[in-house]
């Protein structure tokens, strides 16, 4: 059984048509120590299950968000049941060197996913939701904490699809003004708030370790926003002449980010 274990990531996968395709990944919370057997989470299971319809002895790959992956391959399997046993761990990462940390005011619900999704493909390390002024999506108590579980989700998913191994976290809603009372500057860290307003662009900035963007929602930010952010160390920087959806602006900024200093 270690044997037939030990060859799970050299194999290549084959679909039914004869195609190859990607070892299939699944994030499993918790220890993964060589040797253990581990029940996928229920979401993960059904994927695998229902939609991937993988059977005993496929190799898969599992990680635990906390960096590197492990080699596994399928013990048992039924429609919302999966068993697997944990093969050798590899450390490989695929994070980039700039550590970037996504402000979001709130958007619309469909705007909203898909600017977390995509911003966890491009890199973006955290995520905080920030309710401003000018937000469409209004959340409180516990419909927040629902769509914060939501984004985290999303944001799994995201990871398994595009190869990462560390998961971002997804923090509660909180007001703008909240989370510049709490969060104060650190040093080596570069503040940047998406205006059309200004006149600095990224490549102006120097190359920092770790970058704090805030994009706005839908409306943008309101004047006096922009002015707290601004007197909170935040650098107005504009993504070219032309007006950007919120979901364009906060992806295209982060493709640029990592294009001038991190992986691209």
């Amino acid at each position: 059984m270690d044997n037939y274990l030990a060859r799970a990531r050299e194999d290549v996968p084959v679909s039914a048509d004869g195609s190859v395709r990607a070892t299939p990944r699944f994030f499993c919370s918790g220890d993964l120590s060589q040797g253990a057997t581990r029940d996928l989470p229920l979401a993960a299971a059904h994927h695998a299950a229902r939609v991937l319809r993988l059977v005993v002895g496929d190799a898969v790959i599992v990680f635990n968000g906390v960096g590197g992956e492990s080699a596994a391959r399928i013990l048992s399997i039924s429609k919302d049941h999966v068993a697997v046993r944990i093969g050798p761990w590899s450390a490989r990462e695929s994070e980039s060197g700039v550590r970037v940390v996504l402000l979001q005011g709130l958007s619309a619900r469909e705007r909203m996913d898909f600017t977390i999704q995509k911003a966890v493909e491009l890199g973006v390390a955290e995520i905080f939701p920030l309710a401003t002024q000018r937000s469409v999506m209004r959340l409180a108590d516990e419909r927040a904490a629902r769509r914060v579980e939501h984004w985290q989700n999303l944001v799994i998913a995201a990871c398994e699809q595009s190869g990462r191994n560390r998961v971002p976290e997804v923090h509660p809603v909180s007001s703008l003004s909240t989370w510049l009372g709490t969060h104060p500057g650190v040093a080596g860290e570069q503040r940047v708030i998406l205006s059309t307003r200004a006149r600095v662009r990224l490549r102006d900035l120097s190359s920092p370790l770790r970058l704090i963007l805030l994009t706005g929602p839908e409306g943008g930010f309101a004047a006096e926003e922009e002015e707290m952010a601004s007197a909170s160390g935040f650098e107005r920087v504009r993504l070219g002449p032309r007006v950007l959806r919120t979901e364009t602006a906060a992806l295209a900024a982060l493709a640029a980010i990592h294009t001038l200093w991190g992986d691209l």
